[in-house]
């Protein structure tokens, strides 16, 4: 299993219109092979802060996700809104839960 955080800083009172251009890339990815989870949070702490958090089967998925056409214009569309992307990948046999 892969799990994925990606941590984008926005600009100021960009969220809505980044939330906007997000929606339809979501809803596309929910449907793809191998997608598990995959959701976009705001940060209750930093206006400029939003995380995806993914999970999925395989890294073949992730990787087909990343080539995706509606990633791809995600991707295009969101440019302006974005300052800075950090993305954490963590492959791991075992995650243990409380």
């Amino acid at each position: 299993m892969i799990y994925v955080v990606a941590t984008l800083q926005i600009e100021l009172g960009a969220l809505e219109p980044f939330v906007n251009a997000a929606c339809p890339c979501i809803e596309a990815t929910r449907a793809e092979p191998g997608c598990i989870h995959y959701d976009l949070c705001a940060s209750v702490t930093d206006p400029e802060r939003v995380v995806f958090v993914e999970r999925w089967n395989s890294r073949a998925a992730l990787d087909a996700h990343l080539a995706s056409p509606h990633m791809l214009e995600f991707k295009a569309v969101s440019k302006p809104f974005v300052k800075a992307t950090k993305i954490e990948i963590v492959q791991s046999e075992q995650v243990e839960q409380l």
